[in-house]
């Protein structure tokens, strides 16, 4: 690494401040019109009344992530007491229990189908589990341990039931085939740890990413070898992205306090979401079903959410007594599953 003060280094510094300048000079050309605006003769949406229907108790450490399968009623959780749970939220109760190899978890997925979860930390591998399939003692048999990161693994998803995609420390976004074990694609996606993938709706073949240098990249499942475009705007770590169920457009929740709408089509960001005392970092983000509501877990223990159209803070989520890791909204849209550092996985509804 050249000295801090490296003169070529400032100068190269100035010149990317510069282009970014002028790249905003541009977008703000091209901004007509605002989202409030546009939406000022839409009626306000109700304050979102949603309380906590389960309290799910069983881990025994801080729980990093949760995930919900596409039938709307099991989810997934990740904790550093080194076990998954496979939940039953209507009931509250423990499906199955899975011991890790490691406790580090990071990241947790549930396939759509609800055959398979997989999970990735500081082992710097994705491990996937069949759901369907028991080993000797009973538990989910490991099918897959996909190894080759030179760093963390921070996030994953199922595609299908053949394909994971995951994104890591080691700045990279690669996808598996899970019936050969085998690399589809393996690009550097970001120039920092990619923190946070979300796919895109059913039939779309786009995905978003989010990572800590501050910038989030839209991508083609298709052809994965460069970023269709690139979002800025942020001004800390994007620590979660979270596609809009329309397709066009996707919502953030980063370090820097805030969270933030961009549109895929405008090419730029519409809307900048606050709490009404900003205080602290968002970890993570989520849309309801119609995308009309926004939700963006916090380190204040609290779940903040908003209307999108309007950008009104419509209230807060709490119940949670430490930092909200995860949260995951049911594919049918009736409940919200978040968890916490403080144990606990809690169902809304």
């Amino acid at each position: 690494m050249p000295p801090k003060n490296d003169p070529e280094l400032i100068a190269l510094r100035k010149e990317l401040e510069e282009l970014y300048n002028n790249l905003k000079e541009e977008q703000n050309k091209m901004a007509d019109t605002s989202l409030e605006k546009e939406c000022e003769s839409i009626a306000e949406a109700p304050r979102v009344k949603i309380s906590t229907k389960k309290m799910m108790k069983g881990h025994l450490n801080k729980v990093n992530s949760v995930h919900y399968s596409g039938d709307s009623r099991h989810c997934v959780t990740g904790s550093l007491d080194g076990k998954l749970i496979i939940w039953d939220t209507y009931s509250g109760n423990k499906m199955q229990i899975i011991p890790l190899r490691s406790a580090w978890v990071m990241s947790v997925a549930y396939a759509t189908s609800g055959s398979f979860v997989a999970c990735g930390g500081m082992d710097n591998m994705c491990t996937v589990y069949d759901l369907n399939n028991r080993d000797s003692s009973g538990v989910a048999k490991m099918v897959r341990e996909l190894a080759g990161y030179d760093g963390f693994l921070s996030s994953c998803r199922f595609i299908d039931d053949k394909h994971i995609i995951t994104g890591s420390g080691d700045m990279k976004l690669c996808q598996w085939d899970l019936e050969t074990g085998r690399k589809l694609s393996d690009v550097i996606a970001h120039n920092g740890d990619v923190v946070s993938i979300s796919l895109g709706p059913e039939g779309s073949n786009m995905f978003v990413t989010g990572s800590v240098d501050k910038t989030c990249r839209l991508w083609d499942l298709r052809d994965q070898k460069q970023p269709k475009q690139t979002f800025f705007g942020h001004e800390a770590d994007v620590n979660s992205v979270c596609f809009h169920p329309s397709g066009v457009a996707f919502v953030t929740g980063s370090e820097d306090k805030s969270a933030r709408m961009f549109d895929i089509r405008a090419d730029q960001q519409i809307a900048l979401f606050k709490p009404p005392t900003p205080n602290s970092a968002f970890t993570c983000c989520a849309l309801s079903m119609s995308g009309r509501i926004l939700m963006c877990g916090s380190d204040d223990h609290n779940i903040h959410m908003w209307d999108t159209l309007k950008n009104q803070h419509n209230g807060t989520l709490s119940g949670h007594e430490n930092r909200v890791t995860s949260i995951s909204v049911a594919a049918n849209g009736i409940a919200i599953a978040s968890c916490s550092w403080d144990q606990n996985v809690r169902v809304w509804g």
